[in-house]
């Protein structure tokens, strides 16, 4: 199939999808409404991620440590069984290492 030929039957089928909202065995409202939301979702993110970022530009010029405040949020997230027992094994390696 040539390379127009090719062009004008997606663009046939394309026409075909539009016009039936069920192209395909697809529900096409219900796939748009969770495309559309989805990708609102993901503009949220993009905003959150950037808030995140100017807090932590705002962190390094007050003086903290920005890696050490990423480790704290990271510990902080940790059931305190489980960093009790991460403290005691980085302990017991320390220890074994003459550190």
């Amino acid at each position: 199939m040539s390379d127009t030929a090719a062009k004008a039957s997606a663009s046939r089928a394309r026409n075909a999808v539009d016009d039936d909202p069920n192209a395909g065995g697809v529900a096409a409202d219900r796939l748009r409404s969770i495309v559309e939301r989805i990708e609102k979702l993901e503009e949220e993110r993009a905003a959150l991620a950037g808030d995140i970022k100017d807090i932590y530009t705002e962190c390094k010029s007050a003086g903290f440590d920005v890696k050490v405040v990423r480790q704290l949020i990271r510990i902080r997230k940790q059931e305190p069984a489980d960093v009790e027992e991460q403290e005691t094994l980085l302990d017991v390696y320390r220890r074994a290492l003459g550190m």
